[in-house]
């Protein structure tokens, strides 16, 4: 399959939001040349107008280009008009036909501040977008925006609507740690575990209270599972230790227990790290669904992290994305979804060594290795 018929299968049928009279491009060659930009380096509109301009006699060997290269203000213009929601929905839709995730796979929630995309003298607050990781793909597997006047409790519900997460184990942070959610990821066909902060009130007092009053007996007698992981490397020690128990006594002892769907489990999990003979360590405590299982529930709260080392981290270091100062309409929100397609196609491309910003250069170079990248839209 042609990049071009891959493109078109996943997002060819987008609402051009374009009147007929000023469609001089066609949108599936503006959006495969902003994709394509946007894994070889592109930050911005003028960036993609430059890329398709130097790549242009290789662009027309797959698109129609039938007015040449879109200027930088077309694909500013077509990008913070169109529907950003649908551009989700064709993205969500293209990984759940291109990638297979696994039953029992670490599903992470988490939002991300796009700091460049506010400005304080409109006074336009930079946009917050929602976003699902599968940690053993690595792979973005949809995002939504932050509604200006909530939250992230209210994007996390529609984003795990649209998402294919039967069998799967759903984290979130404390943001998402809300009896609703807890809901709708049981409906989805899905496990739990959440974070539980301070900000839950009686919910991590009674978590808290119940942990170190055993804790203080040394765990003896107490109906607790427990796991222990050590890791050496580059100059620290990183041990980690997970408590969990299903006793049902200890279940009723939590304040609105009945509240959460299917609750079976609470956790503990202490991380110390050892970096040149100085110690830090760091409790967390967690809610799920799951039956107790330390060795699990351990390498779940773990997993979680991946949403901000592999995504968020490699979109601000790699991408650039907190540097953006696209703004317009739904231009930032339809640009971090572009970010994503990027970062999953770079991740998905296994041949070339080195990290994304190394794939990018390649594609940038080579348009035989980009033709590769593109491939994995197939």
């Amino acid at each position: 399959m042609t990049p071009i018929k891959a493109l078109e299968t996943h997002f060819g049928k987008l609402h051009d939001p374009r009147v007929e009279r000023t469609r001089e491009h066609k949108l599936i060659d503006i959006i495969a040349i902003a994709i394509c930009a946007v894994i070889c380096g592109a930050e911005g509109w003028t960036d993609v107008e430059n890329f398709g301009n130097r790549k242009y006699a290789w662009l027309k060997t797959f698109l129609e280009l039938p007015n040449g290269i879109p200027s930088h203000d077309t694909f500013g213009r077509i990008f913070a008009l169109l529907d950003p929601q649908e551009f989700q929905s064709s993205f969500v839709a293209w990984v759940q036909m291109v990638n297979r995730i696994t039953s029992g796979q670490v599903i992470s929630l988490d939002g991300k501040c796009l700091l460049g995309s506010g400005d304080s003298v409109l006074g336009k607050r930079a946009i917050y977008m929602v976003s699902a990781w599968a940690a053993e793909n690595h792979l973005v597997l949809g995002q939504r925006k932050v509604d200006n006047k909530s939250n992230e409790i209210t994007a996390i519900p529609e984003l795990l609507k649209i998402l294919a997460i039967t069998g799967c184990i759903v984290t979130i942070d404390a943001i998402g740690t809300q009896t609703q959610i807890a809901k709708t990821i049981i409906e989805g066909g899905a496990d739990y575990l959440l974070s539980v902060k301070a900000n839950q009130g009686h919910l991590f007092e009674d978590i808290e209270k119940l942990f170190d009053y055993d804790a203080r007996q040394d765990f003896k007698d107490a109906p607790y599972d427990y796991a222990k992981t050590i890791n050496k490397g580059h100059g620290r020690i990183e041990i980690r230790e997970c408590w969990c128990t299903s006793e049902t006594e200890y279940l009723h002892y939590l304040r609105g227990y009945e509240k959460w769907e299917k609750l079976q489990s609470i956790v503990k999990v202490v991380g110390t790290r050892i970096v040149d003979g100085q110690e830090t360590s760091q409790t967390r405590y967690y809610i799920s669904s799951l039956k107790s299982d330390a060795k699990r529930l351990l390498g779940a709260s773990r997993q979680h992290w991946g949403i901000e080392n592999e995504l968020h981290w490699v979109l601000d270091v790699a991408l650039n994305e907190d540097a953006s100062r696209i703004r317009k309409d739904h231009a930032p929100e339809n640009l971090a979804v572009l970010r994503h397609i990027a970062l999953n196609l770079l991740k998905q491309e296994k041949t070339a060594k080195g990290g994304i910003h190394a794939k990018q250069l390649q594609a940038a170079w080579d348009e035989d290795y980009l033709l590769k990248v593109l491939a994995t839209t197939n």
